[in-house]
C-alpha cells in the first residue's frame, strides 16, 4: 500500500468522530452529518497528496464540509416540498385589505414607520434617515401605532384588557 494512502486512512480514523460532530452542528441531523463527512472525505482523498503537506488538513476538510452544506441548503431552499397545496393569494386579499384599512386610519408618521419597519424591513436607523427624524422618535411612533392597532383590534373583537 502507498504511504500516502496509509496516512489518509490514519487521518480518517483519528479525526472522523470530530468531523461527524462538526457535521452534526452544521446540519442538525446525524444522517446528513454522516453524508456530509463522507462526501468531504471523498473530495479530500483525491487531493490528499497536496493537502497532507499543509499545516491544517482538518481545516481543509471542514471548509469542504461547510461549502457542501451551503450548497445543499441552497438546493433545498429552492425546492420546498409540502403535503398541502398552498391557498391562492387572492383569498388573503380580504385580510390584507383590512390591514391596509387599519393602517390608513393611523396618523401619517405612525403609518410610515410601521410600513418601513415591517413591510420594507428597515432598521430604526434607516427609517430615521428616510423620514428625517431621530431613532428615538421612530421607536416611540412604532410603539404608539402598535398600541393604537391593538386597542382597535380588541374593540373590534370585543375583548377588553
Amino acid at each position: 500500500m502507498r504511504p500516502w494512502k496509509v496516512e489518509f486512512e490514519e487521518f480518517v480514523r483519528a479525526r472522523s468522530h470530530a468531523l461527524l460532530r462538526y457535521g452534526l452542528v452544521l446540519t442538525g441531523s446525524a444522517d446528513d452529518a454522516a453524508d456530509l463527512v463522507q462526501e468531504a472525505l471523498l473530495k479530500l482523498s483525491s487531493s490528499w497528496r497536496r493537502v497532507r503537506s499543509k499545516d491544517d488538513p482538518e481545516g481543509y476538510v471542514r471548509t469542504i464540509m461547510a461549502r457542501q452544506h451551503v450548497s445543499w441548503w441552497r438546493r433545498r431552499r429552492l425546492e420546498h416540498l409540502t403535503a398541502e397545496v398552498p391557498s391562492p393569494v387572492h383569498e388573503d386579499e380580504h385580510e390584507l385589505g383590512e390591514i391596509w384599512q387599519r393602517l390608513r386610519a393611523l396618523p401619517a408618521r405612525q403609518r410610515a414607520v410601521l410600513v418601513l419597519r415591517y413591510y420594507e424591513d428597515l432598521a430604526d436607523e434607516e427609517i430615521a434617515a428616510r423620514l428625517g427624524i431621530s431613532q428615538a422618535t421612530v421607536r416611540s411612533q412604532v410603539s404608539r401605532a402598535l398600541a393604537t392597532l391593538r386597542v382597535r383590534a380588541d374593540a373590534l373583537t370585543g375583548r377588553w384588557r
